[in-house]
């Protein structure tokens, strides 16, 4: 058993119980697998983040969610750079993360963390009607074809018409596994779409999303910032987004509001990355006694 330092981080948030939370263990990354995910299990998050030395970058951050790693998510790389930054280890306004997906570079501008994400990848459309079994929506209830776009993890990204539609769905997970089908994946990888559509929660917004998700995590998402990279990627590339950078909110309606603000890196056929920023509020702090192993 050892003792390591963490933080509890409300990111895509400026203050306490907003966005989404996300525990970071310091010097975690030596931790294997199985205690990696009991402990995010044991938070009841959807993910953790567990830090440690690089040889290619500033930090190495690995990313769990409570069944399996998975090589980056975008509101743990927030959470673990505010976290690091409101205990004085970064005292400079740009840094580097080793992560699962590739260098990630990071700019500290004020209070707000920008990260920028790998250049998008357009996999396979998948049919409306099979996105729509799987929130049980009617197929007129999407506008655009669904696509599974990666900017570091790949969503499934889904265009709702309107917010009644938004807040009508409801995850399926028989017709899930149809959808994981139908894109290659296994039964295991996420598939889960994320929705979204084209008016904010708020005046200032011009996206509203979601995330369901699928057992063992949580049953919702509060705001899901990699997959944020990846929706922004699908609505300039299908010219759904007049704007280069843009205000996107989630969680509202969960009593979590968060907000990112998204930028593109390059004209819209040929995207050379995706900045995703938004600020990161620390909850609580203290140390956790983990195994090195739970078997």
């Amino acid at each position: 058993m050892s003792w390591f330092d963490f933080d509890w981080v409300d990111a895509f948030s400026d203050s306490a119980f907003g966005g989404n939370g996300c525990a970071v263990v310091h010097g975690g990354a030596v931790l294997p697998e199985d205690v990696c995910t009991a402990y995010v299990r044991e938070t009841s998050l959807v993910e953790c983040t567990f830090t440690g030395p690089s040889d290619v970058a500033d930090i190495r951050v690995r990313y769990f969610l409570a069944s399996k790693e998975i090589p980056f998510a975008g509101h743990p790389t927030i959470a673990t750079v505010a976290a690091m930054r409101s205990r004085g280890m970064v005292e400079v306004d740009t840094l580097t993360l080793e992560t699962g997906a590739g260098i990630v570079s990071i700019q500290l501008n004020r209070d707000e963390i920008e990260m920028m994400q790998v250049a998008p990848q357009f996999g396979k459309l998948v049919p409306a009607g099979l996105v729509a079994a799987a929130v049980n929506l009617s197929e007129d209830a999407i506008i655009s074809p669904p696509q599974f776009v990666s900017t570091g993890l790949p969503f499934c990204i889904t265009v709702l018409r309107d917010h009644k539609a938004l807040r009508a769905a409801k995850l399926n997970l028989e017709a899930l596994r149809k959808v994981a089908a139908e894109a290659g994946f296994s039964s295991t990888d996420m598939a889960e779409p994320f929705l979204v559509t084209l008016q904010g929660a708020t005046a200032v917004g011009d996206t509203f999303s979601r995330l369901l998700m699928a057992p063992p995590s949580p049953p919702e998402d509060p705001f899901t910032g990699s997959a944020t990279g990846a929706m922004s990627a699908y609505l300039w590339k299908h010219g759904l987004m007049p704007k280069d950078s843009f205000i996107a909110e989630q969680g509202h309606d969960m009593g979590r509001p968060g907000q990112a603000v998204v930028t593109r890196v390059g004209p819209s056929d040929a995207m050379i990355g995706i900045k995703v920023a938004g600020r990161g509020h620390v909850l609580m702090r203290g140390q956790v006694d983990l195994p090195e192993t739970t078997r």
